[in-house]
């Protein structure tokens, strides 16, 4: 695995976010938009309970870079 990228995933059961490490380019558009499930402060920094399958698929929808992307269940 290239440790300059490193992919993870994260599922609340309906679907995954995979998150590319890559390709961030850390504007903080997902923290400012949906601060509940996204904190890139903490660890895990995703946290998928804390908002709506919808609301977070319109969040990551969002990500300038592409490092965010859905993976439907």
């Amino acid at each position: 695995m290239d440790k300059n990228n490193i992919i993870k995933e994260y599922s609340n059961g309906e679907i995954t976010v995979v998150w590319q490490s890559g390709k961030c380019i850390h504007s903080g558009v997902c923290a400012r938009h949906l601060a509940s499930v996204f904190k890139p402060r903490e660890k895990p920094w995703i946290k998928m309970d804390n908002a709506t399958s919808s609301d977070i698929i319109d969040t990551v929808a969002k990500c300038p870079s592409g490092a965010l992307s859905i993976k439907e269940e």
